[in-house]
């Protein structure tokens, strides 16, 4: 994928995990954007080749959490 599509898909994912965080955990967008921005699962969706960019907003939102609660995630299988 071209770098252009691929930061037009990081544009579209990435303020829609913010808000489920923000809606989830309660803090201000602030706060969840640098929460989520230090995490793993953003450094991997940051990197095209690891087609973490094909799942939901709401897959890597529970991604995101599962690394806050456990300080790990497992990717889902793709069926």
């Amino acid at each position: 994928m071209d770098e252009k599509k691929f930061n037009a898909i990081m544009i579209f994912l990435v303020p829609q995990i913010i808000q489920l965080i923000t809606e989830n955990e309660g803090i201000d967008e602030m706060a969840a954007t640098r929460k989520f921005y230090e995490s793993e699962v953003y450094a991997l969706l940051e990197q095209e080749d690891t087609k973490l960019w094909h799942f939901s907003p709401l897959t890597l939102f529970h991604m995101f959490e599962e690394e806050r609660t456990n300080g790990v995630f497992v990717i889902p299988e793709e069926v």
